[in-house]
C-alpha cells in the first residue's frame, strides 16, 4: 500500500507544482501510515529525481523512455495506472495544472476511483476521507467524502508551499508496458513561453487591464515585475485586443492563478477576471476609479492614476531591496 504522486517535468526539470504535490502526498502517506512514491515520466536529470526525497518521497519511479518527453494524456494515463497497480497505490495525487487536469480524470476512470479535482486541503480521515475543494469559481468550498477504495486527488498549485527538507529517495527504473501503437497522437510542434517565471508557478504576479491604454505602456508593468521578481499577466480584453499574448490571460476563460501576491493595475474587476485570481493570498488593486468592483476583493487598494503610481512603486521596491 502506498501513495503515488505524478511529478511532471519540463525539459528534465521537475515543476514547482509537482514538488508541492509530492510534499502533499507525503503528508497523506504519514496520515495513513504508509509511504509516498513519486512517478516521473520522460528524460529527467538524476539530481532532480533524487531531490524529490527532500519533499517526502521515499521512492521515485522513473520511466526514462524518450517517447515520453512530451505529454500525451492517453499514454500517460496507461502508464500511471500501471504504476498505481505496481505500487498498490490507494491514493494517486496530481498537480491541478494543465497535465493534471488532462490525466487525473482518465486515471480515476481506469481505477474506478473517486476524484476530487482542485483540492485545497489535506484529507480529513477522522470520519471517512473528506477533501475540501473550491467551487463556484472560488466563491465557496465543498467537502467531498471519497468512499471508493482507490482515490484520486489533484492539488491546486500554491495551496501549500514546497519546502525542501533533508529526506532521501531511492530512484528505481520503471519500464511500463507501452509500444509504438499506444502513441496514437503525435506531437509535431511544441511552442514554449519564454520568460524566467511561468505564470502558473509565479508567487508574485503584476497584471494589467484596459486602464493601461495600450501595449506601448506595458514597459512600466514589466519594470515593476522585474523589480519584484514577478510574472506579468493581463485581463481578457487586453489579450483579445492583441496588446498582450493570450498565454498571459488570467480569468474564468484563461488561467487560474493562486500567487502569494497579485497586483492588478488598471483592471476593473469583472466577475470573470476575479474567478481566476480570487485564490491569491494577497490582492493589491491600483485604479483611478474608486468605484471599481476590484476594490471589494482587494486586501489593499490605491485610488490613483497608474501612470503616476506604478513608477513610484517600482522605485520604492528598488530602494527597499537596495537597503538589503
Amino acid at each position: 500500500m502506498s501513495i503515488l504522486i505524478f511529478a511532471d517535468q519540463t525539459q528534465g526539470k521537475i515543476k514547482k507544482a509537482a514538488l508541492e504535490a509530492v510534499q502533499y502526498g507525503s503528508k497523506i502517506a504519514a496520515q495513513l501510515g504508509t509511504t509516498a512514491t513519486a512517478l516521473v515520466l520522460g528524460p529527467a536529470d538524476d539530481t532532480e529525481l533524487a531531490a524529490l526525497g527532500n519533499y517526502g518521497a521515499t521512492k521515485v519511479l522513473h520511466a526514462a523512455d524518450a517517447r515520453l518527453h512530451e505529454v500525451e494524456s492517453t499514454v500517460y494515463t496507461k502508464i500511471i495506472t500501471e504504476a498505481a497497480a505496481k505500487e498498490n497505490a490507494i491514493v494517486v495525487i496530481f498537480p491541478h495544472n494543465f497535465d493534471g487536469k488532462a490525466i487525473a480524470p482518465r486515471v480515476a476512470a481506469r481505477l474506478k476511483a473517486g476524484l476530487v479535482a482542485g483540492a485545497v486541503s489535506y484529507p480529513d480521515t477522522s470520519n471517512g476521507f473528506v477533501v475540501k475543494k473550491s467551487v463556484f469559481s472560488g466563491k465557496a468550498f465543498a467537502n467531498i467524502n471519497i468512499v471508493s477504495e482507490k482515490k484520486v486527488i489533484s492539488l491546486i498549485p500554491n495551496t501549500y508551499p514546497a519546502v525542501a527538507g533533508s529526506g532521501t529517495a531511492t530512484v528505481e527504473a520503471f519500464a511500463p508496458a507501452i509500444n509504438d501503437a499506444d502513441f496514437k497522437v503525435k506531437v509535431v510542434k511544441v511552442e514554449t513561453v519564454s520568460g524566467d517565471i511561468p505564470l502558473t508557478e509565479a508567487e508574485i504576479i503584476v497584471s494589467g487591464g484596459r486602464g493601461m491604454k495600450g501595449p506601448e505602456n506595458w514597459g512600466m508593468l514589466e519594470d515593476l515585475a522585474k523589480a519584484l521578481g514577478a510574472a506579468t499577466a493581463s485581463s481578457r480584453p487586453v489579450a483579445d485586443s492583441g496588446w498582450r499574448p493570450h498565454h498571459e490571460h488570467v480569468g474564468q476563460t484563461g488561467l487560474t492563478v493562486r500567487p502569494n501576491l497579485y497586483i492588478a493595475i488598471g483592471i476593473s474587476g469583472a466577475i470573470q477576471h476575479l474567478a481566476g485570481v480570487n485564490g491569491s493570498k494577497v490582492i493589491v488593486v491600483v485604479n483611478k476609479d474608486p468605484e471599481a468592483p476590484f476594490f471589494k476583493a482587494a486586501d489593499y487598494g490605491i485610488v490613483g492614476d497608474a501612470f503616476e503610481v506604478v513608477p513610484k512603486l517600482t522605485e520604492a521596491v528598488k530602494a527597499f531591496k537596495g537597503k538589503g
